[in-house]
């Protein structure tokens, strides 16, 4: 799998989330089993640029390349200034966000807005490719299948994005009216994929080794995209690959490597956004990681009231502490037919 110069090492990525894949998260990924992993979306507004926000989405410090950082924003030139930006501060891959759905986006006709005005979306593709790929950076584009059920054209936008030099288009499969709500349809993805010579990445409702399978047998997609799933549950790169080269489920991984990749996230979440921000934002991570184990209902409303690193790490490892003593393995993980016998380590 590439994309333009970079080979990747599979064909299982991270799908870019607002306030969820920061480096710290994109790095747990990759070190679990993702092959590609692309950044939370850097505004085009210069104005912006400056903020502490932005300087930690544009941080890349230590990250394994190549390096992806998804841009934002309604306006080409823009657009084509913020990719130089951030080619500056280390991007490797320049991604456009057409695919956000979240109303404070569309509102502002970015994101998913823009697959309404074809013309301007298109030229913002064209104004990004001019800037990037001159200079060596790829240029790919993640989208939607349209903006409701009436108005679908993945299908014309991906190939007039293929035409724009654009190197590879992920298609979410639901239309930005649906949100995240129903089921993400593939028939779009297989679609798209028929048609283009480019890579075609399917998103959407990829969330166990049996549904990567079914995915990738029903669009021939070059590769996977996974988000939601991911949160709480990294490893699950790791369970799909396995999964897809043997056709056996990963068992469950050790209730104590769990307990270490977390408490590792956790201290470089701290590292990147100090201590005071770093333990509000934490609190979402360690409550997707325990919201399915026992008693972990009742270990985040706990979690949520302590302000301080210290005291967050500590409740973290006790309870995982207490977990271990009776779990050897993580306790409800997805059930498996035909589990083998290798554990997952890293």
């Amino acid at each position: 799998m590439r994309i333009g110069p970079f080979e990747l090492p599979n064909h299982l990525f991270v799908a870019p989330m607002a306030g969820v894949t920061d480096r710290p998260f994109r790095q747990l990924c990759r070190r679990l089993g993702a092959g590609y992993a692309v950044s939370e979306m850097v505004t085009s507004r210069k104005e912006l640029w400056g903020s502490l926000k932005t300087s930690r989405r544009a941080d890349h410090t230590g990250e394994p390349g190549p390096i992806a950082v998804q841009i934002a924003g309604t306006d080409a030139l823009m657009m084509a200034e913020a990719a130089a930006y951030n080619i500056d501060r280390g991007a490797q891959i320049i991604d456009v966000n057409m695919g956000c759905p979240a109303k404070k986006v569309c509102n502002k006709w970015a994101g998913s807005a823009l697959m309404r005005d074809e013309a301007g979306a298109l030229a913002i593709i064209e104004a990004v490719v001019a800037t990037c790929v001159p200079r060596g950076v790829p240029v790919t584009l993640k989208m939607r299948t349209g903006w409701c059920d009436t108005e679908r054209n993945a299908l014309a936008l991906a190939r007039a994005a293929e035409s724009a030099g654009v190197a590879m288009v992920t298609v979410h499969g639901r239309t930005r009216e649906q949100g995240y709500t129903g089921r993400a349809e593939h028939d779009t993805v297989a679609a798209v994929k028929a048609m283009l010579r480019i890579p075609v990445v399917a998103n959407g409702d990829i969330d166990s080794p049996e549904r990567a399978a079914e995915v990738l047998r029903a669009t021939g997609a070059d590769a996977l995209m996974i988000g939601r799933a991911a949160q709480g549950r990294p490893w699950i790169f790791a369970e799909i690959a396995h999964y897809l080269a043997h056709g056996e489920h990963l068992l469950p991984p050790a209730t104590r490597d769990v307990q270490r990749w977390l408490t590792e996230h956790l201290s470089d979440h701290y590292s990147l956004y100090g201590e005071e921000s770093g333990v509000r934002s934490a609190r979402k991570h360690i409550g997707w990681a325990v919201r399915a184990l026992p008693g972990g209902e009742a270990f985040r409303a706990v979690m949520n009231t302590l302000d301080d690193a210290a005291a967050q790490l500590r409740a973290v490892t006790t309870f995982f502490d207490q977990l271990a003593d009776g779990h050897e393995r993580l306790p409800g993980a997805p059930a498996a037919a035909n589990q083998d016998h290798i554990a997952l380590r890293a």
